[in-house]
């Protein structure tokens, strides 16, 4: 099975892949675990793609295509596999329909995890980051037992410049406008499913159960 789920971040995207993943035993595939892999080999790839990201650049689609394409083209994800968080537009969800075509594939389906911007806004503003052990929480759901110390080391907890409001609204601003024209697109090709992924993990879980039951796999 072939499947691509797309989200905000901050809302478990990340845990129901892998869930679902395992569960269909394909591999879940993400285009940051994918440069992070490169970035500690040192593939060419990576070190291009490093050039980009340190001048603060969006990395050109023909290296995150190269990548995804030696990716899917694994002997693991050889009955299928999991994409999350890509393709981010249509540019790249065309290059990867034609990838896909070329070796007798398609994709089955597209699982849109829905969140208002509101809750998105609300749910990154609280993630802080340990400045010892990197590990990130967040404040406002599951506060520390001692108010900007990390649990698990004790180190300080930090607001990343990245979790900052101004910040958060201007790349929610930008992944609606790309995601806007991709959803509309996989919704005209029928393969679209639309789940609310507001509230606790197993909720949603179940609700893309109940969207796509073919997601059961064998672990149903």
């Amino acid at each position: 099975m072939h499947v691509v789920l797309i989200g905000p971040p901050g809302f478990g995207k990340g845990t129901q892949a892998r869930h679902f993943a395992e569960r269909l035993g394909i591999p879940s595939i993400s285009s940051g675990d994918l440069f992070r892999a490169h970035f500690r080999d040192g593939t060419l790839l990576g070190r291009q793609a490093k050039k980009y990201m340190d001048s603060g650049a969006l990395v050109p689609d023909h290296i995150t295509m190269a990548m995804v394409k030696a990716r899917i083209a694994a002997e693991d994800a050889a009955a299928g596999f999991l994409l999350d968080g890509f393709p981010r537009n249509v540019h790249q969800a065309v290059l990867l329909d034609g990838m896909l075509a070329v070796q007798g594939r398609r994709l089955d389906h597209v699982l849109a995890l829905k969140v208002s911007t509101t809750e998105v806004e609300r749910r990154l503003a609280g993630r802080r980051a340990c400045q010892s052990c990197n590990l990130v929480v967040n404040v406002n759901f599951a506060p520390p037992r001692v108010s900007g110390a990390c649990d698990t080391c004790g180190g300080r907890l930090i607001r990343r410049e990245g979790d900052r409001e101004r910040i958060i609204r201007r790349r929610l601003a930008a992944c609606t406008e790309r995601t806007a024209p991709l959803l509309v697109r996989y919704a005209a090709l029928g393969i679209l499913a639309n789940v609310d992924a507001v509230g606790p993990v197993e909720d949603v879980r179940a609700r893309i159960l109940a969207a796509v039951p073919a997601l059961a796999g064998a672990g149903a």
